[in-house]
């Protein structure tokens, strides 16, 4: 029990979902009630402060552990609560944690208008505290390595952050086209990447030209092969949780596009800004070179950066997609035969995404080398060094 006062002990089991939990308490040390629909769900953090009892369950070759648990609540009204969560019983759920004492979880509280007890679940660790410290470290490395360029980067990594998530999300769920809204937006994301890590430059008035025009070049073909191929974006499982829960109806192919845009956008600044940077370095080391042998010896550069990109980028969807391809593996409906995998249109989505995301790498190499080729002037004062 807890130290005294109104401190109430709440005893709940667990189901398949948050809504399925049952309370054996009548009360709610919040004071919810079944008149008061408004406060009928609620989410806040507690403690695991005793593992009560545990139960290891084998289903199917799966093996499950079932837990009864002593909570202490840690903020909102649940504050220095104690919960007793029963979550022992008939129902299996897959996938569940094990808790151990000191454990900081994520309990979800819904309001049963029939019964008027509250209704318990616990969701989930807490963990943001360890992603908070790998933010720290990633954020200070790459000052360390990168000095002021890298904080001009991570600058414009919180800008792009800030364009996606206060602008693009925004409009999307207020039912705007999402494709007319995604151009705009990366066109608004390349111009800030690039100007704030590279300055304002002819070098970053190239790479906006190079980058432009290349995921123009992608739009379209992301365009034609999600008609022709005729993907309807909703093959991945989240989509089904947007569906109803938006004001406005949802154009799910274009937010499949406007996906595909952003990924693609990521690769193109690396590759233009490094093929715009080989032309400057060589021109550096020889300004006498003519413009052609010049343009040939920044595409060797681009073709080896090439082939590590195109890697990069299947190794990062197949990392992704790594339980998509265990079922493939597995050779089980609806993935009996390659030709059907392929076929599928999560499998399908995910080459899509691939194949267009190099397609995007293939095309803005020479056009940024061209372009930087022609308007990236040689050094005023040749080198000493030079023929």
């Amino acid at each position: 029990m807890p130290d005294g006062g109104d401190d109430d002990v709440v005893v709940s089991t667990t189901g398949t979902t948050p809504n399925a939990a049952t309370s054996t308490s009548a009360t709610s040390s919040t004071g919810a009630t079944a008149e008061n629909p408004a406060d009928d769900e609620e989410s806040f953090e507690a403690r695991v402060i005793q593992v009560l009892d545990s139960r290891d369950v084998n289903k199917d070759g799966v093996s499950l552990t079932q837990q009864n648990l002593r909570l202490k609540g840690l903020d909102g009204n649940w504050r220095d609560k104690e919960i007793e969560y029963h979550g022992i019983g008939d129902v299996e759920v897959f996938g569940n944690n094990i808790y151990a004492v000191g454990d900081r979880v994520l309990v979800q509280r819904s309001h049963d208008p029939e019964t008027g007890e509250d209704l318990f679940f616990v969701m989930d660790y807490v963990r943001r505290g360890w992603l908070y410290a790998l933010a720290a470290l990633f954020v200070f490395l790459i000052i360390v390595i990168a000095g002021i360029k890298g904080l001009r980067a991570l600058l414009s990594l919180l800008v792009s952050f800030a364009i996606i998530m206060g602008v693009l999300v925004p409009l999307i769920l207020a039912g705007w086209p999402p494709v007319p809204v995604a151009v705009v937006v990366c066109t608004a994301m390349f111009v800030g990447m690039v100007y704030i890590t590279e300055g304002f430059n002819r070098k970053s008035h190239l790479a906006i030209a190079s980058i432009g025009l290349s995921l123009l070049l992608v739009g379209l073909l992301s365009l034609f092969f999600t008609w022709i191929t005729r993907l309807t974006g909703t093959a991945q499982e989240e989509t089904m949780f947007l569906t109803g829960l938006t004001k406005q109806a949802i154009n799910f192919r274009g937010l499949l596009l406007s996906g595909i845009l952003l990924g693609t956008l990521g690769v193109l600044d690396d590759v233009v800004i490094g093929q715009i940077e080989s032309v400057s370095q060589i021109r550096q080391a020889n300004p006498y070179l003519p413009w052609k042998k010049v343009f040939a010896m920044s595409m060797e550069v681009g073709k080896a950066h090439l082939g590590s990109m195109v890697n990069t980028l299947f190794l990062a969807y197949a990392g992704a997609a790594m339980p998509l391809l265990l079922l493939f593996s597995i050779k089980q409906p609806p993935f009996v035969t390659f030709s059907q995998a392929i076929n599928n249109e999560m499998m399908a989505t995910e080459i899509l995404r691939t194949l267009l995301g190099g397609l995007g790498i293939a095309l803005s190499m020479p056009v940024a080398t061209y372009l930087a080729v022609k308007h990236m002037p040689a050094p005023k004062t040749p080198t000493k060094n030079a023929p």
